[in-house]
């Protein structure tokens, strides 16, 4: 098993891998003013924390140019994985479907959400 399954980012280095998903590879300028739109931090914070996150393994960077470009080095889906299998063990006792059942019941979803998760539902009858 790969030591990167095992890294947790935290919720400031989740905002900058979601940019990093989002966009496939980006500058720190590129990152930090997309974090600008919603969050009060100052570049060379953002250059610092991906400073870290390349340390950490987390992001890789090709420096072969002056100015450096960040690319996510662990996937969505895994680190969506580890962080919803962490959630249901801690926060609903091991119970999938109170998480489920919590998430449809407190939040506006769209009939095409509903739609996606009948298709999913249908899918897992089968198996």
């Amino acid at each position: 098993m790969s030591i990167l399954k095992h890294l947790k980012p935290t919720e400031s280095e989740l905002e900058i891998l979601r940019i990093l998903w989002d966009k496939q590879k980006a500058t720190v300028r590129e990152v930090h003013e997309i974090l600008s739109t919603h969050k009060d931090a100052g570049y060379t914070t953002t250059l610092k924390l991906m400073q870290i996150m390349f340390e950490k393994g987390l992001v890789k960077r090709d420096d072969r140019n002056k100015t450096h470009i960040y690319f996510a080095n662990i996937s969505k889906e895994n680190t969506q994985h580890q962080f919803v299998g962490k959630m249901i063990h801690t926060l609903f006792g091991g119970s999938p479907t109170q998480l489920v059942m919590q998430a449809l019941g407190n939040h506006k979803h769209t009939e095409e959400e509903l739609e996606e998760i009948q298709k999913l539902l249908n899918n897992l009858k089968k198996q």
